[in-house]
């Protein structure tokens, strides 16, 4: 079984045990995520997702939406781009966690880190529900070339 298979049978297993609709659209977003083993922009998947043409901005952009939510991929804001996780989905991914990314300037590889640990500074009584924090810099192949 590949790793693509495996992470994506196990959001298939995450999201219904929980009782979210990994629906066909969505599931194939999520596989071009995992097949491409880095960021990729919306409007990249949209031209992947149907062949000889692209699916419509709304399809692609819920797709998204539903899968950063429920903690399935993530957004790499300053790159306006998106990436699948590929973490343990047997860990609670309510947003209790923050995610930690390192993004290498050279390659574009992203290394993924989960943490648990709220903020201590929040405002009084507001509630975090997902954290992600970029860093930049250069990944150790790229450090060692």
């Amino acid at each position: 079984m590949s790793n693509a298979t495996h992470t994506l049978d196990a959001a298939e297993r995450y999201c219904a045990e929980r009782g979210l609709s990994l629906t066909p659209v969505r599931r194939r977003v999520l596989e071009l995520l995992v097949d491409a083993g880095g960021p990729v922009k919306a409007y990249d998947l949209m031209a992947a997702l149907k062949p000889g043409g692209s699916a419509q901005p709304p399809t692609v952009y819920r797709a998204l939406n539903f899968l950063t939510r429920s903690g399935l991929a993530h957004k790499v804001e300053a790159l306006n781009a998106y990436t699948a996780c590929l973490c343990d989905y047997s860990h609670d991914k309510s947003g209790h966690d923050t995610v930690q990314l390192f993004i290498c300037e050279c390659c574009d590889t992203i290394n993924e880190r989960h943490i648990h640990k709220s903020p201590t500074d929040a405002p009084e009584g507001f509630r975090v529900s997902r954290s992600v924090i970029e860093y930049y810099g250069r990944c150790a192949r790229c450090v060692a070339c």
